[in-house]
C-alpha cells in the first residue's frame, strides 16, 4: 500500500509551477557533491545494492534534484540513495532537475523526502528537527507543519537526544526502536537505564513490555497529604482509566498517571524531567499562555 504524502511535500517546498516548468537534464555524476544538509546518516548497503541492480536493468526512473553552483558544479538537494546506487551501477550521468532552493529549503526537502518514505532513523530525524530550530529559528509547531507530524510526535523524537550515547547509537543502527527509546527515557537512574537497555537488546522486549518494565524500575513514590488511604482507591484500575493514561502520555510525550478516588474525584499527575520539558508540556496544554 502506498503511503500518503506528508506535510507540504516537495512540490510545495520547491514551488509547484516551477517544478512543472523544469526539464530533466543528464548531469555527469562526477560534477555532483552531496547535500551538506542531508539529515540521514545511515544507508543500508544491501538496499543500495538492490537499487543499483534495478538501475542496471531499467535505469534511473525518477530524477534527482540538484542546485547549480557553477558552470559545471552541482550540489545534491534530494535523491541521495539514487545517486549512490547509480554510482554503484557504473553510471557516469544521472537524470536531474536543476533547482535553486535556499539552505533552509535544502534541509527541509531532504528531511521531508526521508520522513515521507519512513527512510530515516529517529536520531537522524531528531538532529534534523533540532537543526531547523537552532539554525533557522523554527518552532516545534513549524517543524511539525513542515513534515506533517503532530507537535507531540516532534517533541517525543527530540527527547531521544537526551539519552546516553550508547542508546543513541543503538537507535541509529536500528537495534532498538523509537518506542523503546521513549521507554528508556522513563528511567532516569543511569544504572537502571542500562539494565533496561540490556534487557531490551538481549531478550527482545516489545515496546509495551519495555514500558511496563520501565514503570517497575521507577515507581512513583511521592504521595500528597490529602491523598485518600489506599483502601479507598479502586483496584485494579479500570480499563478506561488505563486507556486515558496511555492517550494522555502519547499526547504530552511524557508519563501521565490518572488516579480516581472512591468519591468520584481524583488527580492527574504529569511527569517532567527538566525545566525545558516543563515548558514544552505547558506549550502543548496552553499554547496561548496561562
Amino acid at each position: 500500500m502506498s503511503r500518503p504524502a506528508l506535510g507540504k511535500g516537495l512540490s510545495a517546498l520547491l514551488g509547484r509551477s516551477e517544478l512543472a516548468e523544469t526539464f530533466v537534464r543528464e548531469i555527469p555524476i562526477s560534477q555532483i557533491r552531496m547535500n551538506p544538509y542531508q539529515p540521514r546518516r545511515q544507508f543500508s548497503e544491501e538496499a543500495l545494492e538492490e537499487l543499483a541492480a534495478s538501475i542496471r536493468e531499467v535505469g534511473v526512473l525518477q530524477p534527482i534534484i540538484v542546485r547549480q553552483e557553477g558552470e559545471e558544479n552541482y550540489v545534491l538537494v534530494a535523491g541521495e540513495r539514487r545517486l549512490r546506487a547509480a554510482r554503484m551501477a557504473g553510471l557516469t550521468t544521472i537524470p536531474a532537475l536543476v533547482r535553486s532552493p535556499s539552505e533552509q529549503q535544502m534541509l527541509e526537502i531532504a528531511l521531508v523526502e526521508n520522513v515521507q518514505r519512513e527512510d530515516i532513523n529517529p536520531i537522524d530525524a531528531a538532529l534534523a528537527y533540532r537543526r531547523l530550530m537552532d539554525e533557522f529559528g523554527m518552532t516545534q509547531e513549524q517543524v511539525a507543519q513542515r513534515v506533517g507530524k503532530s507537535v507531540p510526535a516532534i517533541s517525543n523524537t527530540l527527547r531521544l537526544l537526551q539519552l546516553p550515547e550508547y542508546i543513541i547509537r543503538s537507535l541509529q543502527e536500528g537495534i532498538i526502536s523509537e518506542g523503546h527509546g521513549r521507554a528508556l527515557l522513563m528511567v532516569k537512574d543511569p544504572t537502571l537505564q542500562r539494565m533496561l537497555w540490556n534487557e531490551i537488546t538481549s531478550e527482545g522486549l516489545s515496546v509495551r513490555a519495555a514500558e511496563l518494565r520501565a514503570r517497575e524500575l521507577r515507581p512513583m513514590n511521592p504521595t500528597p497529604r490529602d491523598l485518600p488511604e489506599p483502601a479507598s482507591l479502586p483496584s485494579p484500575k479500570p480499563d478506561e482509566l488505563k486507556a486515558l493514561e496511555h492517550n494522555l502520555s502519547a499526547y504530552l510525550g511524557t508519563r501521565v498517571q490518572v488516579v480516581q478516588w472512591a468519591g468520584g474525584g481524583g488527580r492527574i499527575v504529569i511527569e517532567f524531567y527538566s525545566e525545558e520539558e516543563l515548558g514544552r508540556i505547558l506549550e502543548i496544554i496552553a499554547p496561548e499562555g496561562l
